[in-house]
């Protein structure tokens, strides 16, 4: 039986999320994608067609008031699909922070400086498990200290990506993607996410991500690893 999308799940970006994507992948490529999705395990939501959302109700208020997620037959709602069934609390509360924004100031052209930080997260944001250093380093935006002469501690960090647009750019990866790692303690409130508490990383640049990336020339490429204008500015 074919599967709907190709994907390497031994990818090191799809193999956190192999167990429960082989699975969807494969009951997929027999039956819609919410149907596939809701045989999947336990999640706070169950999955319906996009043709439930009402015309003109917000998608996230949908979800909140209906405990239902409209679902379209693509590669970007399967890995939407796929982070409801990883990280249930986690989506659970993003969702409600959203609706609560949108109940209080209605849905504009400006979402704001919250409902701009959990859309980052939401759609190109990760998780990085790493030693201080690492981070040190990612804050500073210092891409050879990061990458070339820290090298070897990357093999005690972790990186996972969340956000499922970032997920499904992967399915073609390309060297100047970067994602949106959330720093510091994952508490995610309302005054939290008005910060942006977001550090850029070039995932290519991760080792073993990227065969090219043994090469340290790899890094000088100022349009991927961009300088840290912050040091200009300051």
């Amino acid at each position: 039986m074919e599967t709907r999308l190709t994907i390497d799940w031994s990818a090191p970006w799809f193999e956190p999320w192999r167990g429960v994507g082989e699975r969807v992948a494969h009951a997929w490529a027999a039956q819609p994608l919410h149907t596939a999705l809701n045989g999947a395990g336990a999640c706070p939501v169950q999955f319906v067609p996009q043709s439930e959302l009402p015309e003109g109700e917000a998608y996230e208020s949908f979800v909140l008031r209906t405990r239902t997620c409209p679902t379209r037959e693509n590669a970007h709602d399967f890995f939407n699909g796929l982070a409801w069934l990883k990280f249930p609390q986690l989506k659970s509360q993003l969702n409600e922070l959203q609706a609560v924004r949108i109940g209080a100031a209605g849905v504009s052209a400006s979402r704001g400086a919250v409902r701009d930080a959990i859309t980052i997260l939401d759609e190109n944001g990760a998780f990085l498990d790493a030693p201080p250093p690492l981070w040190d380093a990612l804050l500073a935006r210092d891409w050879q200290r990061l990458f070339v002469e820290l090298r070897p501690l990357w093999s005690e960090a972790r990186v996972t990506i969340f956000g499922h647009a970032m997920l499904e750019k992967l399915l073609h990866p390309r060297k100047d993607l970067t994602a949106h790692v959330w720093c510091g303690e994952r508490v995610f409130t309302h005054e939290r996410l008005a910060t942006k508490p977001f550090a850029p990383l070039p995932l290519m640049g991760i080792p073993g991500w990227h065969p090219g990336n043994d090469d340290v020339c790899f890094y000088d490429d100022p349009l991927v690893f961009r300088p840290d204008r912050r040091m200009k500015l300051g």
